[in-house]
């Protein structure tokens, strides 16, 4: 990297790949739990233990969360980033993010200087936003949890879904309130199947965002590109407020069109 930095990227839900990964220059843990778009679940206690155990700094991605369903820093972990973007503004009307230090310590310090001498800040009307999204936050991600898990059930039994990626193991369950509003599934018959769905669907758009108050579906692999490692028969889903028993009737239409259209299954 320009930097100077090295990087190496593995597979954090097993805590082995990442103890054998820590090298005597390593500074720095960064990583996502569920993570996107795959809903993988890291152990977030254990890495910090591993980050802190080598003198290492531990960073975790909690977008997908929020500190509603999870709190990485009662478990350990040094530093915590959002989108603000996604389930904090809540709206899809702001752009920005955030980073949560638990101290007031030399890397807090550092990065409230790159704040002040870069200009890394939002807007006064942006941190409106994000305040007005933040006073519902508790109650719109319980209601799209709720909802999530609803949808999952059903995906989880249809006959075109190969796969449903959601939380729900018990590492999932010791450090998470709640599965959240996140989830992805894998189409049978393939990527055009799968386009098809995300196309196909009236109620929920087609689009690349995720935490609003509307349900948001992508195929994924597309919007990463060539060089994309995601199944290519993967939708993601981001599910919103509106009622679930709409949300699954539209997945019902949708795959019912799939199932009479031969040329694509």
């Amino acid at each position: 990297m320009p930097w100077g930095l090295d990087l190496e990227f593995i597979d954090m839900a097993d805590p082995s790949q990442v103890e054998t990964a820590m090298r005597p220059n390593t500074r720095l843990l960064w990583f996502e739990t569920p993570s996107n778009p795959m809903m993988e679940i890291v152990d977030i206690r254990r890495i910090a233990e591993i980050a802190q155990a080598s003198g290492a700094i531990s960073v975790i991605d909690g977008t997908l969360t929020t500190p509603v369903l999870q709190r990485p820093l009662d478990l350990g972990v040094d530093l915590v980033v959002h989108s603000t973007t996604k389930f904090l503004g809540g709206h899809g009307d702001v752009v920005g993010g955030t980073i949560i230090s638990k101290v007031k310590d030399e890397i807090f310090d550092r990065i409230r200087l790159i704040q002040q001498t870069g200009g890394a800040v939002p807007s006064p009307f942006d941190c409106w936003l994000i305040l007005r999204g933040i006073c519902s936050i508790p109650y719109r991600v319980r209601a799209q949890t709720e909802h999530a898990g609803q949808i999952a059930a059903f995906l989880h039994e249809h006959p075109l879904v190969e796969t449903v990626h959601y939380p729900g193991h018990a590492v999932a369950a010791g450090q998470m309130v709640g599965f959240g509003a996140m989830l992805s599934f894998q189409v049978r018959s393939g990527e055009r199947a799968a386009v098809s769905v995300a196309a196909w669907t009236r109620l929920i758009t087609r689009a690349t965002s995720l935490g609003g108050a509307e349900s948001l579906i992508e195929h994924r692999a597309s919007i990463e590109g060539r060089e994309s490692q995601t199944p290519v028969n993967l939708l993601r889903l981001s599910v919103g407020l509106e009622n679930p028993a709409d949300l699954i009737e539209d997945f019902r239409q949708a795959f019912e069109r799939l199932e009479n259209t031969p040329r694509v299954c």
